[in-house]
């Protein structure tokens, strides 16, 4: 057990919290305001971590904290000799189970090689064959209209391997795929290089939460809002008004900077997906250990 002094655990609990306010802040404004953001909302609203939960800092496991006896008052802390630190009780079968499946569906993605080449598409095949009210971003214009959207669709090959990114795929649209995911293969096909594997480090991230420590959640979490970014730059919106610039995927220029920022997201993501591999293992050592005590 390690033991954060109260100034050090004070000190790492306000930097998170300034961190992410970043995003949180504007994200409770647009709310108050009824304001729908399609890039940011994904965040806050595909992922079910509430913007309050984001702030909260915790140290993760096998850390005591000195004088805290504020976080007694939040599930899953207690006393001890030490400090206060996480309460073993708190890892129950539920929750290692969730922790081994975090951890051979991370272990199995980090396995396997990139692959490079869907070129953003299934943001389009989202949208394929949709009547205009239909559309999912209906506040937001196609680039190329509804025709010339589906047009890339049927001159493009499409290779989703995420299952929560096909699902979403309009019927017309699923038979274009190359794979037919389903949630009972995604350890067995989900892949580095997809977009949306990447941003989900941040949903097995908080996932895990509070047995992982709060700075961890929040690089996940930032890179999610990167690769969110680009996911959308790349879709057949025009959301040059609020300031993102397309990456016309349509065109050989567009493609190649899609698998450039692609490349660059997998190495990034390859990190976070160690550090995220490496706590889960902690999480079952530390429940093994205390188990055995």
């Amino acid at each position: 057990m390690s033991v954060l002094s109260e100034q050090e655990w004070r000190a790492r609990q306000a930097a998170h919290r300034e961190r992410v306010s970043v995003w949180t802040a504007p994200h409770r404004e647009r709310q108050q305001e009824k304001r729908k953001h399609p890039v940011l909302d994904f965040l806050f609203t595909y992922y079910s971590f509430r913007p309050a939960r984001l702030e909260r800092w915790q140290p993760g496991v096998g850390v005591a904290l000195e004088n805290g006896a504020q976080f007694l008052d939040r599930r899953g802390f207690v006393e001890t000799p030490d400090g206060v630190s996480l309460d073993p009780a708190e890892l129950t079968d539920k929750r290692r189970d969730g922790a081994e499946f975090v951890l051979g569906l991370l272990s199995a993605t980090a396995s396997r090689q990139a692959r490079l080449g869907c070129f953003g598409l299934h943001e389009w095949a989202m949208v394929y064959r949709t009547e205009p009210g239909d559309v999912r971003h209906s506040g937001w214009p196609l680039r190329l209209g509804h025709a010339g959207t589906d047009e890339v669709v049927e001159s493009m090959p499409i290779s989703c391997t995420h299952h929560d990114a096909f699902r979403f795929f309009t019927p017309q649209a699923r038979p274009l795929n190359a794979l037919q995911p389903e949630r009972a293969d995604q350890v067995r096909l989900e892949q580095p290089g997809c977009l949306h594997a990447n941003m989900d480090l941040f949903k097995w991230a908080y996932k895990l939460d509070p047995f992982v420590p709060a700075e961890l959640i929040a690089d996940c979490f930032e890179l999610a809002v990167r690769v969110r970014e680009l996911d959308m730059c790349a879709s057949p919106y025009d959301l040059s008004a609020l300031g993102y610039e397309p990456v016309p995927i349509e065109t050989p220029q567009g493609r190649a900077e899609y698998v450039r920022r692609q490349r660059e997201f997998a190495e990034e993501a390859s990190g976070l997906r160690q550090r995220l591999i490496d706590t889960c293992r902690e999480i079952l050592s530390w429940g093994a250990q205390r188990e055995s005590a």
